[in-house]
């Protein structure tokens, strides 16, 4: 008849003891990564505020709200860096903006690039230079727009507002345009605009 042999407890102390050891080690490495980890957190959180913002700029794209099929649409990816903060003439970027008789119809479209920017809390207005067109007369000339940021109920403006047509004239003033009458088609796309740092005199 066999005997069921129970476990030595000799060797227990030294178990516990190396278990410990070993519990020990993991919580100091899980320290050591979890450190890392904020260290590398906090690095890039310092290089981020190190950086300095842009000093204005206006981005998006969106539809015009219509009652009719009319399918107009503003795209802008404008900046003026911060190292340009008092000159808003030296702004760079594109534009375009597309309108056409109905979604996939007849029209026309011009892009080109941003050549002012100037933004107050939620509004900017900007002027750029058509660099393309498929309308012949308009390319070369200046045409302004104006957005008011509001969330997702943006609006928008543009220098032709009075006259019906960008008629590209090279006599439009920089960062001139009309006010932003136009409201932005609800769920067509979102406007943003980074407020620029006036540089007040300071004596």
């Amino acid at each position: 008849m066999s005997r069921t042999t129970a476990p030595s407890t000799r060797n227990y102390p030294r178990v516990i003891a190396v278990g410990a050891a070993l519990l020990m080690t993991a919580g100091a490495a899980g320290v050591a990564v979890a450190s890392g980890d904020e260290s590398a957190r906090a690095a890039s959180h310092a290089e981020h505020q190190a950086k300095p913002r842009e000093a204005a700029a206006l981005t998006g794209s969106a539809k015009m709200y219509r009652k009719t099929t009319e399918d107009v649409t503003f795209t802008f990816d404008a900046h003026l860096a911060a190292r340009d903060n008092g000159d808003p003439s030296k702004a760079t970027g594109t534009f375009r903006f597309v309108h056409l008789d109905k979604p996939g119809g007849k029209g026309g479209w011009a892009k080109g690039r941003i050549d002012c920017l100037m933004t107050g809390g939620k509004v900017a207005t900007a002027t750029g230079i058509i660099t393309d067109s498929n309308l012949k007369d308009i390319k070369g000339g200046r045409v302004g727009f104006t957005v008011h940021d509001q969330g997702k109920k943006d609006r928008v403006g543009y220098s032709w507002a009075a006259v019906g047509r960008p008629d590209g004239t090279k006599k439009l003033p920089k960062c001139t345009s009309s006010a932003p009458h136009e409201k932005v088609r609800q769920g067509t796309g979102d406007f943003r605009v980074v407020p620029w740092k006036v540089p007040y005199p300071t004596n």
